[in-house]
């Protein structure tokens, strides 16, 4: 895992070496205006009572619309590059950035394919009068033409899976078996390529099922975070391909 700059990171990758992109880029998100948006991560994300001192900030979460997407597009630009063709690209998007999601992958190249949908149950905080904010989505592409004879299975679109609090490292952390349905995109024994990586749950659903993994991630505290949940994931809990 390389501790710092995901670009610096992503230009020492040779080109068409990696057989899939999957990841969760800070949203710059939970907010409908810039003042809210540019709150600390723990403000913007975590439910109130949520233990906001549980989980260490986040950096690159503050960005405006305009610069969110500019700095979306040089990213996955490299991430591009480095991919295989016909590769499969899966990025995590609320609901605000959902549209700028779509128009950075298109922007950088890839073949936008579709949305797929991660259902955090009934457990999300419910407001009166309006629809419970319980989805986040996997924006999903490829690299140019993506051959339906891929050594891989067919998906669920919807993902129902709750965030557990044993399970949770990161503010925004994913679970792992919310994690383990989506690697299964890339082809058995692949190596994917995870440019955010947070507290690892990519990382983790990777050696569980199976595949090689790359990653950066600019914090100190989550790189140790992670590589310490890869390194508890002995081989005799694999259930994917050797």
């Amino acid at each position: 895992m390389f501790h710092g700059d995901c670009l610096r990171y992503l230009e020492q990758i040779p080109d068409n070496s990696v057989d899939a992109l999957i990841t969760d880029p800070p949203y710059s998100s939970g907010g409908l205006h810039m003042g809210a948006r540019q709150q600390p991560p723990s403000a913007k994300y975590l439910q109130s009572g949520g233990g906001c001192n549980r989980y260490p900030e986040f950096t690159g979460d503050q960005r405006d619309q305009r610069s969110h997407l500019r700095w979306c597009v040089l990213w996955l630009t490299e991430a591009f590059r480095v991919l295989k063709p016909g590769a499969p690209v899966c990025l995590f998007s609320d609901w605000r950035q959902l549209p700028l999601t779509t128009d950075a992958l298109q922007a950088a190249g890839f073949t936008w394919r579709g949305i797929a949908v991660w259902d955090k149950t009934e457990g999300v905080r419910p407001q009166l009068g309006r629809f419970r904010a319980q989805a986040e989505y996997i924006v999903w592409g490829s690299k140019g033409a993506m051959p339906l004879n891929r050594r891989a299975p067919a998906l669920p679109g919807v993902v129902r899976e709750p965030v557990r609090r044993k399970d949770k490292f990161h503010i925004t952390g994913k679970p792992v078996a919310l994690m383990q349905a989506i690697v299964k995109i890339c082809e058995p024994g692949g190596l994917i390529l995870d440019p955010f990586a947070g507290s690892g749950s990519t990382l983790v659903a990777a050696k569980l099922e199976g595949y090689r993994w790359l990653a950066s991630e600019a914090l100190q505290h989550n790189v140790q975070v992670a590589s310490e949940r890869v390194n508890s994931v002995s081989a005799a809990t694999h259930v994917g391909p050797a």
